[in-house]
């Protein structure tokens, strides 16, 4: 929710990506002969978006050499691809980054290897050719997309070959689930998402209508539902809503959980009346004073919602300035407690990561729970065995995350072995859920840990896989899945034994990816 400041965030994503990769590969390449070169980013190819730039050809045309006159580029489409692309893009771009505002021409292949005729002449220095791929309306969003281009013809017909950079050419392809302009609506943040027990996808998140700011601001808790694994997504609900002023009565930041005993789903979430978000948020009970801590319930499988329930009373100590949820997921522990994880400002606003519970499947709920460490605001929970949780936080110090366990939920608090020195993290929102997959043939119980991975910038969103209760967290069982800059939040479920979901912002967007097991867990210890 917090601390994301948006004045740097167009000047990256023009470009779609983080520059300093490939910015490098763009260097020395003028001196001696005229040099082309094809890179492709680490993104994947969503339905749903006008410009998916997937491949990039940089021309270098060294100095006091005649222009180069392109006329054809020739392609190669993966064949399991033709039916799912609608068209290709290209676009020139005299310098990084990429930007649609030079189309040069566009084409739908219908074979493997294609042509694309084109008329374009390049000067002196680098130059770069950006191809960008839309998806049919049909897609499968759980297929691969491989896309070359091998060589450029001149208009004397002489052939170019185009070195291909050793870097990942195929793509996987997902679905954007709401995208900024949807209804309306600005912005679209703060993804949540679990799987009920008929294999329905509920995600929540942010309708953020007039920008992207956070709390206090006119924003409501939507949901999408998706009965076939997130392939498709039904019309978004608006299932928390406090009413007017719209404006100065804004409800946000939302966690979901799925109760597998009654089954019933339950989201949490922030009501900020006035100025009662983290800034103006006093110590007290009362709306006017503090923020509010909202539930609501579906037990039609998302279908139909509940009045918001207010909590407050029941979970914050009134000293504190303010106490709410954190956002993503919660989890149902194996003797049936309901627990989110939490946040706190205390009596003299700094803040605290801790968790909130109920043991009667929703009834009542407990919190008040002091937390392991200062500083830390949004986190999220697993159970690694039974009856010990593990709370996975942000940390504003910024670097790593911060990592503590509790056998008496809540109660006592140990700092784990993990803890600030083995996930990095730029002071993000992060995902971690555990997870029964089948490796090798038989199930195992499995951590899995998406985020930003990276200790400078909210770039290449990544799933880690921990194969011993978050011991150890293996270089070789991760999966970079986005490189670009984005907003940074994101959220993990399982979609079935062999696969993970993952829920995702972008740029004011929210993307959903489906990622098999065996491309995370490459290294069983």
């Amino acid at each position: 929710m917090k601390y994301l400041h948006y004045w740097f965030i167009p000047v990256f994503l023009i470009a779609g990506f983080s520059n300093s990769r490939f910015s490098q590969k763009s260097q020395n390449l003028l001196p001696g002969v005229i040099k082309v070169s094809a890179w492709s980013p680490s993104v994947p190819v969503l339905k749903g978006l006008n410009a998916n730039p997937v491949l990039r050809v940089a021309v270098s045309v060294p100095a006091g050499k005649r222009e180069i006159q392109i006329r054809k580029l020739y392609c190669t489409l993966n064949a399991g691809a033709l039916n799912n692309v609608q068209k290709i893009d290209v676009f020139l771009t005299g310098a990084e980054p990429f930007s649609t505002s030079n189309q040069v021409a566009s084409v739908s292949p219908s074979s493997a290897l294609f042509d694309i005729p084109v008329s374009l002449n390049i000067n002196a220095g680098v130059q770069f050719i950006w191809f960008s791929i839309v998806l049919k309306h049909n897609a499968s969003i759980d297929s691969k997309i491989e896309l070359r281009c091998i060589k450029l013809v001149n208009d004397e017909g002489k052939q170019l070959l185009i070195k291909q950079e050793k870097y990942g050419f195929v793509k996987r392809t997902g679905v954007v689930v709401r995208k900024a302009g949807d209804d309306g609506v600005n912005t679209y943040r703060i993804p949540g998402i679990v799987q009920t027990d008929r294999g329905t996808l509920i995600a929540v998140y942010d309708i953020r209508y007039n920008d992207s700011r956070d709390l206090p601001a006119n924003i409501d808790v939507g949901m999408s539902r998706s009965t076939d694994n997130g392939k498709t997504w039904e019309p978004m609900k608006i299932i928390m809503d406090m009413g007017s002023p719209h404006e100065n009565n804004g409800i946000g930041d939302p966690a979901v959980l799925f109760d597998p005993v009654t089954k019933k789903i339950w989201v949490a979430a922030l009501w900020s009346k006035g100025n009662r978000s983290i800034a103006g948020s006093l110590p007290g009970l009362s709306p006017d004073t503090t923020g509010q801590f909202i539930l609501v319930s579906s037990s039609d499988d998302g279908i139909t919602w509940s009045a918001p329930d207010n909590i407050t009373a029941q979970v914050k100590n009134p000293a504190w300035h303010l106490f709410f949820n954190g956002p993503g997921n919660g989890i149902a522990m194996q003797d049936g407690k309901l627990v989110f994880a939490a946040q706190y400002w205390d009596e003299v606003k700094k803040p605290y990561s801790t968790i909130v519970y109920s043991d009667d499947h929703g009834a009542t709920w407990r919190g008040g729970i002091n937390g392991p460490r200062s500083n830390t605001t949004e986190s999220q929970v697993v159970e690694t065995i039974p009856g010990t949780l593990m709370l996975n936080m942000r940390d504003n110090r910024g670097g790593f995350r911060s990592v503590a366990t509790t056998a008496d939920m809540g109660a006592g608090w140990t700092e784990h072995a993990t803890s600030y020195n083995a996930l990095v993290d730029p002071v993000c929102m992060a995902s971690i859920i555990k997870a029964k997959v089948k490796m090798k043939g038989s199930m195992r119980d499995v951590l899995f840990f998406s985020n930003v991975a990276s200790r400078t910038g909210r770039i290449n969103m990544t799933i880690k896989a921990s194969l011993d209760n978050g011991e150890t967290w293996l270089e070789a069982n991760q999966l970079l899945v986005d490189e670009r800059l984005c907003f940074g939040y994101s959220c993990l479920t399982k979609i079935d034994d062999n696969t993970i979901g993952l829920l995702y912002e972008g740029f004011k967007d929210l993307y959903f990816v489906m990622i098999p097991v065996s491309e995370i867990i490459k290294q069983d210890k």
